[in-house]
């Protein structure tokens, strides 16, 4: 499942990233990476960015970037 599948409060663990290397290195310097657990504080209407926590630091992500994220729930 990708991550615009998850709702507000859901956890996952992050599968693979499906970007490009500018992307991947860019979610990569915020702590978004393979293996990692992130939790979902918030979404906006339609899901156009989410608002995700990985460690102690909060992402937003648009709707494209956050599709590019396999994970699986916790």
């Amino acid at each position: 499942m990708n991550l615009t599948e998850l709702t507000k409060g859901n956890k996952a663990e992050i599968i693979k990233i499906h970007a490009d290397k500018a992307l991947k290195d860019r979610l990569n310097s915020f702590g978004v990476m393979r293996g990692e657990e992130l939790l979902v504080k918030g979404c906006s209407l339609a899901k156009q960015t989410m608002e995700i926590e990985v460690g102690a630091t909060l992402i937003a992500l648009r709707r494209d970037e956050a599709q590019k994220i396999e994970v699986e729930k916790i």
